[in-house]
């Protein structure tokens, strides 16, 4: 079966994740899935409050931004993972360097999720933690050094050995969880190098949210991608 890359879209709190802009970019990314079908995976994570819109109204995997590592109660402003469920989510992303939480908060969420039937992406900010993270197994992780988040300076540009490295000691622990790449993600180049470092795909944000064109920068990220994929697949085949 041939791999299919994985483009996630944080919408983060701009102000194009809110109201009628979520749902623009939200139906962009959804185009892009459709035009490149069984070529790349699409998902998007808008805010809480437009969770539900999203949800009923696209087609691709809607996820959370964030989950609270509790059980559902007296938890005032808390968002649990019943709540993210219940609003038509099918996962949330966890463990943002604007979000963190610690191991044991992030296993009481993927647990929950696992039993509620929803994906997790997990963020980790270097090696070290994605292979702890790993241990977990958690469906999804995405190596994010804080210091590139929202430079424009992509981690598989400036710092390929994160990248490396994270494959290298999450496949020590677990075969299965599929590693993205994130933090800086702003050119195609920047996806298609990522898929050649070894991951799945890529998380990203500005690059989509502050532009003028999201749907072109999904676009071409994706196409980078699956070209990336074509190149690796070649080579694998011309041994």
């Amino acid at each position: 079966m041939r791999r299919v890359p994985i483009l996630v879209v944080n919408f983060k709190a701009y102000d194009t994740a809110i109201g009628s802009k979520a749902l623009g970019i939200g139906r962009a990314a959804e185009k892009v899935y459709k035009e490149l079908y069984g070529s790349v995976q699409v998902i998007v994570a808008p805010p809480f409050t437009e969770l539900r819109a999203l949800a009923e109204s696209l087609e691709i995997p809607v996820f959370a931004q964030h989950a609270d590592p509790f059980e559902l109660g007296a938890r005032t402003g808390s968002i649990p993972p019943e709540a993210i469920k219940e609003a038509g989510a099918k996962g949330f992303i966890a463990n943002h360097s604007e979000r963190k939480l610690r191991l044991d908060e992030v296993l009481f969420l993927v647990k929950k999720a696992r039993a509620l039937g929803l994906s997790t992406l997990i963020c980790a900010a270097e090696p070290e933690e994605a292979a702890a993270i790993s241990i977990l197994d958690p469906d999804m992780i995405a190596v994010e050094p804080p210091e590139l988040i929202g430079t424009g300076i992509a981690v598989s540009r400036a710092k390929p050995e994160v990248v490396t490295r994270s494959v290298s000691l999450i496949r020590r622990y677990n075969d299965r969880v599929i590693l993205l790449t994130g933090a800086g993600i702003s050119r195609a180049e920047d996806a298609e190098v990522a898929i050649l470092l070894g991951t799945s795909g890529v998380l990203v944000s500005s690059a989509v949210m502050k532009s003028k064109e999201p749907g072109e920068v999904m676009e071409s990220m994706a196409k980078a991608m699956a070209k990336a994929i074509e190149k690796l697949e070649a080579s694998l085949g011309s041994f």
